[in-house]
């Protein structure tokens, strides 16, 4: 049997026909080396844009149901045309949705996770040496309704085929040659980096580094399946692997500085501090199906305290309306909203082993006269919430800071500085 590789090409690879001609002819060039192939594509680039503002203008609030049908159209016009071009020039193909590729998920609209691939059509279809070029982003709930898997999708999709297959390893086509310490459009001295870590792609996932998506990432950890980031427009693209953590090299004690603008805030104020009211509302929110980042909670002052918390832009009409509502329950005595806000973040292997971390982050950031919202870390991460004008500015001072361009990326830290 062949060796399986799972490559899956974003919306700008596929974004015109002289594009999708050109991603043809790279797949057929590497199935002609004797590897058997699966393709998954996004919608061509802006296409999935066009669908939802022709959606808003129908109904500013539809039902997600129809949302998710309607968006899984343009993954399905970008997998038969690459189908087509690869036939064209003489490389049998066919192209499936994910009904058709076997991919099950639960029932939760525009935001779906996969619950099993079956995988024998599949194995049929490449027994017969036929490349299968799959139209990401989307599946079938067990009622036989489509079901899309939010921002990124595409990603998880190529992943988990990958590791339901037993692929070699999956490749991720983009119109960038890697993963880099930050933004380069941000800050242009920005490297690319070879490799990275699972648990720091993670991180940087999660924190607004818009190359990779979480959830697959998360799929690759787990079941080990090597990771590779490289560029379609480049034929020479390296890229960046993501895989294990090599403990024979030496970490960066920063790798990565992230800003992610698609956040928002909400306070309640005046919120009675007794046991179960932050289980009413976090209950509330998460029954909706809305996802929650940062969480702070003040000092009770005269029985009362205030929470705020973190969670996508988009997410945050439908959460003040919830919590609007567990307000009159609660008695709280006030509800805020803003928007205006930017998470930024430094990620890197090396904190683990390296103090005072935080501390030369938050003198970096009080040098510039940031203020400082919100605070968040884990073992390999430090986040803040910023006002979302000082963003840019944010993601500058910390990569310098941190001499994150370099190979190591490792910060002279200040004698005496505080533990992160």
């Amino acid at each position: 049997m062949n060796p399986l590789v799972v490559q899956k090409y974003g919306g700008t690879s596929v974004g015109s026909i002289e594009r999708i001609k050109k991603v043809a002819e790279r797949i057929a060039h590497t199935r002609k080396t004797g590897i058997d192939i699966i393709v998954v594509v996004s919608a061509m680039g802006g296409e999935t844009d066009k669908l939802v503002d022709m959606a808003r203008q129908i109904n500013p609030d539809p039902k997600r149901r129809e949302v998710d049908l309607l968006l899984s159209s343009g993954e399905r016009v970008s997998s038969a045309l690459l189908s087509m071009a690869l036939d064209n020039i003489g490389c049998p193909s066919i192209s499936m949705t994910g009904r058709q590729i076997g991919l099950l998920t639960d029932s939760s609209h525009t935001r779906a996770r996969i619950k099993e691939i079956d995988t024998e059509r599949a194995k049929r279809v490449l027994k017969k040496k036929h490349v299968i070029v799959v139209a990401g982003f989307q599946g079938i709930n067990e009622h036989g309704d489509v079901t899309t898997l939010g921002r990124g999708g595409s990603d998880t999709s190529a992943v988990a085929l990958a590791v339901a297959l037993k692929a070699e390893r999956c490749e991720i086509y983009t119109d960038v040659d890697g993963v880099y310490t930050a933004d380069p459009n941000v800050v242009p001295h920005a490297r690319k980096m070879d490799r990275v870590s699972y648990d720091e792609m993670l991180e940087m996932a999660s924190l607004g580094a818009q190359v990779l998506q979480f959830r697959c990432v998360e799929f690759c950890k787990k079941y080990h399946m090597p990771l590779i980031v490289k560029s379609s427009l480049k034929e020479d693209s390296a890229g960046t692997l993501i895989c294990e953590e090599d403990s024979s090299m030496e970490q960066a004690v920063v790798s990565g500085v992230m800003s992610d603008k698609n956040q928002a805030k909400i306070t309640i104020k005046g919120v009675p501090d007794q046991p179960g009211i932050a289980s009413k509302i976090f209950t509330g929110l998460a029954n909706a199906d809305l996802s929650i980042d940062m969480i702070i909670q003040n000092v009770s002052e005269e029985g009362l305290t205030d929470i705020s918390f973190t969670l996508e832009k988009g997410d945050m009409g439908e959460a003040i309306k919830i919590v609007k509502k567990l307000g009159e329950v609660i008695k709280a005595r006030e509800i805020s909203a803003d928007s205006d806000i930017c998470k930024v973040s430094i990620v890197g292997a090396g904190m683990r082993s390296n103090s005072g971390v935080a501390a030369q982050m938050f003198r970096a950031l009080s040098v510039e006269n940031i203020n400082i919202a919100m605070i968040s870390t884990s073992e390999i991460r430090v986040s803040c919430i910023v006002d979302e004008k000082y963003a840019e500015l944010a993601v500058r001072v910390l990569h310098d800071t941190f001499n994150v361009s370099t190979e190591i990326g490792e910060a002279e830290l200040n004698n005496g500085a505080q533990s992160a």
